[in-house]
């Protein structure tokens, strides 16, 4: 049986884990109010996923794809944002994906599909003048792997109807949903996209790091049990790790931050 593991580091930052494959997605680490562990602690990734310019999400990636090596995946245009910055468009260093294309290895498959999110690059520009670049707007991760499961990270996103789509063809068993309110998704719409996704498991992320975007667990819980009776909302804190056992459709919260 797989198991898979998915750690929220705080905000819209998660670490995805199965055996040895360790994937990042939006690794925003310095800056980040909710996030516990720091640069040092990353060691070893299979690669590095940003799903968009904003700085809670390019975060410290550039950093981290050149301090360990692991190849960066994002839309074209963060590729070429990171190419002006040292990591040549297309090296080894990088995988720029667009809307339908994949990335495939023996382990794992990362697949690019669509989001419904404005947005620039807020680089090292942004932090030093206060100037962000032209980006290209935002996207979402299929994460799927050879023995199960198959994971979407929204990114940031509102609900769209094409999320059917990314049921029909993909199928998530688990879906990482970006539910704030402000810059993202709210409950209402959060439980509306669990009922377009048919996944099993919805974890909320974007909420807690601020004050001005939380959420209400509870009325997620039950707008969800209304129009997607067969999701569970899992109520999870920033340092959570979900292990999920495929083959047994079970799953625990381990690491519970206190």
């Amino acid at each position: 049986m797989a198991k898979t593991q998915i750690t929220w580091n705080g905000h819209a930052s998660i670490t995805i884990r199965q055996n040895d494959v360790n994937i990042l997605v939006d690794p925003w680490i310095q800056g980040n109010p909710a996030c516990t562990s720091c640069l040092e602690d990353i060691s070893q990734a299979d690669c590095v996923c940003v799903t968009h310019g904003h700085i809670d999400h390019l975060g410290d990636a550039l950093q981290i794809v050149k301090m360990i090596q692991a190849p960066l995946v994002s839309s074209p245009e963060i590729a070429l944002y990171a190419h002006r910055h040292g990591l040549p468009y297309k090296g080894e260093l990088s995988l720029p994906l667009n809307i339908g294309g994949s990335w495939e290895t023996e382990k794992f498959c990362i697949t690019m599909v669509n989001a419904l999110h404005t947005s620039d690059v807020m680089g090292k520009e942004w932090k030093e003048q206060g100037l962000a670049m032209t980006g290209s707007g935002a996207v979402g991760y299929i994460i799927s792997f050879p023995a199960g499961p198959v994971v979407y990270c929204a990114g940031d996103t509102g609900v769209f109807g094409d999320m059917a789509i990314i049921r029909q063809l993909y199928g998530p068993t688990i879906s990482i949903l970006p539910i704030g309110g402000k810059f993202n998704m709210g409950y209402r719409e959060g439980a509306y996209a669990a009922s377009l996704l048919e996944s099993n498991f919805i974890l909320p992320i974007h909420h807690g790091a601020f004050p001005d975007q939380p959420l209400d667990i509870e009325k997620l819980t039950q707008h969800t049990s209304v129009r997607a009776p067969r999701s569970t909302v899992v109520d999870w804190k920033a340092g959570d790790t979900f292990e999920y056992v495929y083959q047994g459709e079970s799953f625990q919260i381990i690491n519970q931050a206190q």
